[in-house]
This record gives C-alpha cells, sequence and structure tokens, in this order.
C-alpha cells in the first residue's frame, strides 16, 4: 500500500488536475481525437474546486490522483477519479475512493453513484460498488457504454 496524504484541492491545482485526468484518459489508449472531444469533461476548473469537494492525493511533494464528492439534494456522486498513469494499481485511487465513502457517509448520504469509464469498473467493483444501469453515448460513430454504479453507504454506519 503506498503512504499518500488526502487533502482538499486548491483552485489553483485545476490546471495540474486537468493534465492528471487528460494523462489517466490516454492511459487507456482512447484515440487522441477523442481525448480533444472528451476536453471539457475532462477540465476541471478553479470554479468546480471552489464549488465541490475536491480532493488530492499527495505522495511525497507530488499530487498522484484526485477525486471530487458532488451533492445535489440526497444525492452523492463521485466525479473527477484521476490517477496518474505511473501510480495506477498502487493503491492511490482505493486511498481517494475510501475517503470520498467515508466523507460521504458522515454527510449522511445513504449512496454514492458514479458513472465509470469501462476500464475502470473493476476497480469500482472491488471497492463494493455494484451497476445499477448504463449511461450510453456515442463518439464518432462507435458506442460507449458507461456502466452506472452505486455503492450504498448507510447500512455499513448504522453501527
Amino acid at each position: 500500500m503506498v503512504s499518500v496524504q488526502i487533502r482538499r484541492a486548491k483552485p489553483e491545482e485545476a490546471g495540474l488536475l486537468t493534465e492528471i485526468a487528460h494523462a489517466a484518459k490516454r492511459h487507456w489508449g482512447y484515440p487522441e481525437n477523442w481525448i480533444q472531444h472528451w476536453k471539457a469533461d475532462l477540465t476541471i476548473t478553479p470554479e468546480f474546486i471552489a464549488n465541490n469537494e475536491v480532493y488530492v492525493a499527495v505522495k511525497g511533494e507530488e499530487i498522484v490522483g484526485c477525486c471530487a464528492l458532488a451533492i445535489n439534494e440526497s444525492v452523492a456522486e463521485l466525479e473527477h477519479m484521476w490517477i496518474r498513469p505511473e501510480h495506477m494499481g498502487a493503491g492511490v485511487g482505493r486511498a481517494l475512493f475510501l475517503h470520498v465513502k467515508e466523507r460521504a457517509a458522515n454527510l449522511n448520504v445513504p449512496a454514492l453513484e458514479l458513472s465509470a469509464d469501462p476500464n475502470a469498473e473493476g476497480f469500482y467493483e472491488r471497492m463494493g460498488a455494484t451497476r445499477i444501469g448504463e449511461a450510453r453515448s456515442e463518439i464518432e460513430g462507435k458506442r460507449r457504454i458507461l456502466p452506472r454504479m452505486i455503492v450504498t453507504l448507510a447500512a455499513e454506519f448504522d453501527g
């Protein structure tokens, strides 16, 4: 298990977090024109950081990953879970996920929902998420199915 510190992201780190998002998405071998198509979705703005709970995983002095907890009404959504490719598989994603899961539970949110990249579905399953549906999209005539997943929180923390 890698030793990482989890802390709140700062708005001035938006550019760096966006770079990590792009690098993580490229890791899965998507064509570069798809990465450009997703540019807005992969961009983490200072405003997003200021208006949501965005966390970074820091190893030494380096930010090696990030994720966000966005809460609307009673639903908590895990967004922008990105790990630097060279740190994937080293426990960074697990540390971030567990931190956000605990934070959501402390806010008395009953469940944490997310849309997973198909390549990350196995990771989220290992973290306790189950598939509840799918989001369909299309890019350049190719259909993509993004698993919609949920982690139920309330029952775990009832004591």
